[in-house]
């Protein structure tokens, strides 16, 4: 199964989110968040996401969600051909990455969804 890893500024924002996320998506999702620093401060820490990676990385790959500015070029530092980074919604495209992943879609499948996400419109 695909994992998923929210990267965010926040700690709390990134770990309620996720529960967010499982509780629409199913539990069976393997779903981390990354958020702030060590200290639990505002910011992105490199070591934050690379063990958020190695706890969901069941061997098909793993979906970076970033929210914005400095999470972004700090997921980007993960990115190869089985850590994609989604340029995608936080919320919107999380709950989307989680519910593909949850029906055992492919990496490239989950990204794609989570990718639709960004033209879903409220009205």
């Amino acid at each position: 199964m695909v994992g998923i890893v929210l990267v965010s500024h926040s700690g709390p924002m990134a770990a309620e989110a996720a529960l967010l996320a499982a509780q629409i998506g199913g539990t069976n999702v393997p779903l981390a968040a990354a958020g702030g620093t060590e200290d639990g401060g505002l910011g992105t820490s490199p070591d934050l996401v690379a063990a958020a990676i190695e706890e969901v990385d069941r061997g098909e790959g793993v979906i970076l969600i970033p929210d914005l500015g400095s999470s972004v070029l700090t997921a980007l530092l993960f990115a190869d051909e089985r850590v994609l980074v989604a340029d995608v919604p936080f919320l919107e495209g999380t709950i989307s990455a989680v519910v593909s992943a949850g029906v055992g879609s492919s990496l490239r499948d989950v990204l794609a969804a989570a990718e639709e996400a960004r033209t879903v419109r409220k009205f």
